[in-house]
């Protein structure tokens, strides 16, 4: 990615508008930005101020969770990667080998948030008022298994290693011609961050964790879905790593990590 020569304006931030990161996050992103009540928006303006420069795991594990069960206290500091830069505009290590191993040369999957410690790796989805994302293509009648796609392969999440889904989570037999809706449309960005936090969690020899961060007044109108997915996940230790937070308690905590 060629890095832009100058900083774009952008008016939903409220901090730190100047780091060298947005010479290098990806352009809808930084158009996302420019708009004060956006998803991006939220991601930055929540986490930039608590971290700096790193986030205390321990703190975060303290805030009781939407959804979730309590792993114990772990203590490590966490390195935010905004869209997979850090502040600094560096990229995670080893991210863009381990995208081109599972997502091919298909679109690239798109994590709003990893955080990095010395021992753990936490992938963030974050939501405000949009809901989880589905698949493209089996909303748009093109799955190559269900809509007999003239000239389309068979998709890559079902065919080919490591790219299966079935690395990760049950979601039942391969779909056929014909099926209605399958459990990867409904849990397909999910399922891809799973599978990218998989691979990237080996390489680099951390513990993986998912957490997904939504307003609470959203949490009803995700909750279902999450826990469909949730309890697809076939690594039981996974599971219990599996997080839901409210932004508003991520507020709570005030700049650098301190509770209010």
């Amino acid at each position: 990615m060629q890095p832009r020569s100058t900083l774009p304006k952008l008016n939903g931030i409220l901090a730190g508008s100047e780091e060298p990161v947005f010479r290098v996050l990806p352009q809808r992103v930084v158009d996302d930005m420019k708009h004060p009540r956006s998803e991006s928006a939220l991601v930055w303006n929540s986490i930039y101020p608590r971290a700096q420069p790193t986030l205390d795991l321990a703190q975060l594990l303290s805030l009781t969770p939407l959804w979730g069960s309590s792993i114990g206290p772990i203590s490590d500091r966490l390195v935010p990667y905004y869209w997979g830069f850090d502040q600094d505009g560096r990229r995670l290590p080893n991210l863009d080998r381990v995208l081109d191993r599972i997502d091919g040369p298909g679109p690239r999957t798109e994590v709003d948030l990893f955080l990095l410690g010395e021992g753990e790796l936490i992938l963030v989805e974050a939501k405000h008022m949009a809901r989880l994302g589905k698949c493209g293509r089996f909303g748009s009648g093109r799955c190559p298994e269900i809509h007999a796609v003239p000239s389309s392969s068979s998709c890559r999440y079902w065919a080919e290693d490591p790219s299966l889904f079935a690395t990760v989570l049950d979601l039942g037999l391969k779909p056929e011609l014909d099926d209605p809706a399958p459990a990867c449309d409904s849990h397909y960005q999910l399922a891809r961050t799973a599978l990218v936090g998989n691979a990237l969690s080996r390489v680099l020899n951390r513990r993986l964790h998912l957490w997904l961060i939504v307003p609470r007044m959203r949490w009803g109108a995700l909750e279902r879905d999450w826990i469909d997915f949730s309890e697809r996940i076939s690594d039981d230790q996974l599971w219990r790593r599996l997080r839901v937070l409210a932004w508003e308690d991520i507020h709570a905590l005030g700049r650098h990590g301190i509770r209010r």
